[in-house]
């Protein structure tokens, strides 16, 4: 089961929530060495040009992927049974080559520091046995009165 649909499976985020129909559908999925993992199959309205993934579709699959392994290293840290309510501080994606839509698109997501309100994580996106871009970002978790308070 993904991070999504044991934490959010009403969630409407257009990246990964699971009731939004006409998003992303991402499903993250934790591995033992602490790692967050995502396998995303491209559809021709997700291409920039035939056969290469959009840069925004890219960057949403690098926000959404690293929230999860954010929220995966704070439940892990805590032993919370619910998801923290986080949102995205800072997000930058360095693309090394296009990334082609042929086959799967892997996101991988490793946190680098983990305090009690933010979490810093760095992923790397791999399709046709090459990385393709880097991703390095800061989420944070939200207090009271935030719009993402309480969101699952």
């Amino acid at each position: 089961m993904s991070l999504q649909e044991r934490y959010a499976p009403r969630s409407t985020c257009f990246g990964c929530g699971p009731a939004n129909t006409k998003g992303l559908r991402i499903h993250s999925f934790p591995r033992p060495d602490g790692t967050v993992v995502v396998t995303f199959r491209a559809r021709p309205e997700h291409e920039a040009f035939t056969g290469y993934l959009s840069g925004g579709i890219a960057g949403t699959l690098a926000d959404c992927g690293m929230n999860w392994c954010a929220i995966d290293a704070l439940v892990r840290r805590t032993g919370a049974t619910e998801a923290p309510s986080t949102v995205t501080a800072e997000l930058s994606v360095k693309f090394r080559r296009p990334i082609p839509t042929a086959g799967d698109i892997e996101l991988v997501s490793r946190a680098v520091e983990v305090q009690a309100d933010r979490v810093t994580v760095e992923a790397t996106i791999r399709a046709a046995g090459q990385d393709c871009a880097t991703a390095r970002g800061t989420f944070v978790v939200v207090k009271e009165g935030h719009p993402a308070f309480h969101r699952w």
